[in-house]
């Protein structure tokens, strides 16, 4: 005698497994698209800010002061070499620099590096960098003779690096930073 066999449990199981990753993936793209949609919008903030600034200190004041909290960031610093002049400058304000500490920052730095850190780049100080756990660092190139540098914004608590999308918007970041350097200066 022959033995009915019920492939229709199996193939609405099936199906319904098959749909359950479906709806969570595409949840997981709209979380990703959000995100990156607030990305941009922090991004061109951050930008709106910077295209107010007059002057380099003004620049700077902009990048260490009022970027953390437009872009969503717990730090901000930045080093430029001005001809043979280095500086650093964060949150407590600008100070001289030896130009070779700036130079072998940049050194071999891509255009821009993200990760995961036990503790964050010298650039953010002493106190500073033992409580930073991702940074991006952002290379400055305005060409010559115009300054140079490298910008580090970071974060107190790990995060997950994702594609390249998020490098594209921080190396915009570090355009912005260099067109506003060639701006302030040319109008002297």
């Amino acid at each position: 005698m022959a033995q009915l066999i019920h492939f229709e449990e199996r193939a609405v199981a099936r199906l319904r497994e098959r749909l359950g990753r479906v709806e969570e993936a595409n949840d997981d793209l709209i979380a990703f698209a959000r995100g990156h949609s607030d990305a941009v919008a922090s991004i061109h903030a951050a930008v709106l800010a910077a295209v107010e600034a007059d002057s380099i200190e003004a620049m700077l004041e902009i990048v260490t002061c009022d970027w953390p909290a437009i872009l969503g960031v717990d730090s901000a610093a930045i080093a430029i070499l001005v001809g043979d002049c280095g500086f650093r400058a964060d949150s407590s304000g600008i100070e001289r620099v030896e130009a070779p500490f700036v130079e072998r920052m940049i050194a071999g730095l891509d255009p821009v590096e993200v990760r995961s850190v036990s503790a964050g780049h010298p650039l953010f100080g002493t106190p500073g960098a033992g409580r930073i756990r991702a940074e991006a660092l952002i290379r400055i190139d305005s060409g010559e003779p115009y300054p140079c540098g490298i910008l580090a914004l970071g974060q107190e608590t790990e995060l997950a690096m994702d594609s390249g999308h998020g490098s594209e918007l921080l190396l915009f970041l570090g355009r912005v930073i260099a067109a506003t350097f060639r701006r302030c200066i040319s109008s002297r």
